[in-house]
């Protein structure tokens, strides 16, 4: 039985019987599904039931993962609530990133169960394709700064380091220092250029908040920082997941430019 601030989830259970599953069903192929990526869980029909009654709003980024893979849809159409409403992101036209309304026009409804503040359900430690926009007034043109990075989390801290040549510019290392908030990520970031490159060595640094999608896999959004005539600058900023290792043997794997 619900209650008044549990809404039934009526997508997601009209989505599984058109794929002609019951709820122990759809439990099976989300392990199994988790199983052939592997990244397993847990699934349990409990679960399944927890989600259709509307008691758990939300499922966790390795179940976000598996239902999108079992699916074949988006799992923000499938009639959950996220703690961010609708958290993909898309280009806002203007140099940075905003959030991308769902096509089904779901939204988090006011007073709609919520996470503990600062929960954190997911471990983001590993290898992750660090990708960011910047404008050069001195070039008058826009340039992209890639790295892989890796990230180390404790608690819900996180602390990002560049591999060893592993970005375009080989001699520009990035530290990103950063604190997740349920699904949004905030904190500061500092580059130290190459001392033979176009900035001449100089350190660059600023602030940082990205939306961490629902399956857990991307972050995107903004940073913010001075330019080189001490003007604040804004532009997009991702960090895409590649590798839940952080062996030696897979950080040296990742230790060179990304395609």
């Amino acid at each position: 039985m619900t209650t008044a601030t549990e809404a039934p989830n009526d997508t997601l259970r009209a989505v599984r019987i058109g794929m002609r599953l019951s709820q122990d069903g759809l439990a099976r192929e989300l392990r199994r599904a988790g199983d052939a990526a592997g990244d397993p869980n847990d699934a349990s029909k409990r679960l399944v039931q927890r989600w259709e009654s509307g008691v758990s709003t939300w499922p966790r980024p390795v179940y976000a993962r598996a239902l999108e893979r079992v699916t074949g849809l988006p799992v923000e159409s499938l009639g959950f609530v996220f703690p961010v409403p609708m958290a993909r992101v898309q280009s806002d036209g203007g140099g940075g990133h905003d959030m991308e309304h769902g096509t089904n026009g779901v939204t988090a409804a006011v007073g709609a169960p919520r996470a503990t503040p600062g929960a954190v359900t997911e471990n983001y430690s590993g290898v992750w394709l660090s990708r960011y926009e910047f404008f050069s007034s001195g070039r008058d043109a826009t340039f992209k700064g890639t790295h892989y990075v890796v990230l180390l989390q404790h608690g819900n801290k996180l602390t990002g380091r560049s591999l060893d040549g592993a970005s375009l510019n080989p001699d520009s290392p990035l530290s990103l220092d950063l604190t997740i908030d349920r699904n949004v990520v905030t904190g500061t970031w500092v580059e130290q250029t190459a001392t033979d490159g176009y900035y001449a060595g100089a350190r660059y640094h600023g602030a940082v908040q990205l939306l961490v999608e629902p399956t857990g896999r991307r972050m995107a959004g903004k940073w913010v920082g001075f330019g080189k005539d001490f003007d604040v600058n804004t532009g997009p900023w991702e960090l895409v997941f590649q590798d839940s290792s952080t062996t030696s043997e897979t950080l040296e794997r990742y230790s060179r430019p990304p395609a």
